[in-house]
């Protein structure tokens, strides 16, 4: 169930689908969704202002997909660093083109993760909350596997804090979906305060996320992003040429950034 700001639920979420990350998704992920290294510079940044100070320091990537973060976790926190991901072909990417010494990749779910308690020091889901099906048994078994006074980073977007995305001028739909797959800020708050976690911040993190918008539209025409997943065909293809036109109306062109939201919280 989505909540929207207004506290009213939205009606038209059953209609949104689960995505199936084995189906199609991980065959483009790893290159359509790939962090630039100043992006990642800036998000261990990021990562550390709330970290504990001392290294190493032993953390759960929830999520991990094809593995874009765990080894970069692991080079700026020592580790180890355990990536866990549902989908089997999202790990066999990640096992393939994003190995490191001291990076293992898992088989689990936010609600079932395949760690011994107070095992992690912190754990970080980036872009995952709004794919995990039963929240409040995920906060709870996050709690449980990160050590009393470990942190929790939450990157996601928030239906009353949406981006405004360059590209959803070119889908009438996109921010609509987008906007009714997230929960807002007191909803995702009051999920994790309800399973013992400390609140903390809400830290706002700006990053470089493609170096001009063509190369933006090139990453975007992969369908990385879910929220093609809940586009039609129809409106994909119109999007994509009101994309292109767009972009050949316009020649000047420059670096893509983004304001990120990433929320903290603290095991008491």
């Amino acid at each position: 169930m989505v909540i929207r700001s207004d506290g009213a639920v939205c009606p038209t979420l059953k209609r949104v689908k689960k995505v199936d990350y084995d189906e199609r998704l991980y065959q483009v992920y790893s290159d359509a969704r790939a962090v630039a290294p100043g992006a990642m510079a800036t998000w261990m940044a990021a990562f550390s202002r709330w970290l504990l100070e001392r290294r190493p320091l032993t953390i759960v990537d929830m999520g991990s997909g094809t593995g874009r973060f765990s080894p970069a976790l692991a080079e700026s926190f020592g580790g180890p660093v355990h990536g866990v991901e549902p989908s089997e072909r999202m790990r066999e990417v990640a096992l393939r083109e994003a190995a490191h010494p001291a990076v293992k990749y898992l088989p689990g779910r936010a609600e079932t993760i395949p760690l011994p308690d107070a095992s992690c020091d912190a754990a970080l889901l980036y872009f995952v909350w709004h794919h995990v099906g039963d929240k409040p048994a995920a906060a709870l078994e996050l709690l449980r596997i990160v050590r009393p006074g470990g942190v929790l980073l939450v990157r996601t977007n928030l239906s009353d804090r949406m981006p405004r995305l360059w590209w959803y001028a070119q889908f009438p739909r996109a921010e609509a979906v987008d906007r009714e797959i997230y929960e807002p800020l007191r909803v995702v708050r009051a999920t994790f305060e309800a399973a013992g976690w400390r609140w903390i911040a809400l830290d706002e993190v700006t990053a470089e996320t493609a170096r001009s918008r063509r190369h933006d539209f090139e990453r975007l025409q992969k369908r990385a992003l879910s929220t093609f997943e809940h586009l039609t065909e129809t409106e994909i293809t119109e999007g994509f040429a009101a994309i292109e036109s767009a972009l050949e109306a316009d020649p000047t062109d420059g670096p893509v950034a983004a304001t990120a939201d990433l929320l903290v919280f603290a095991h008491p």
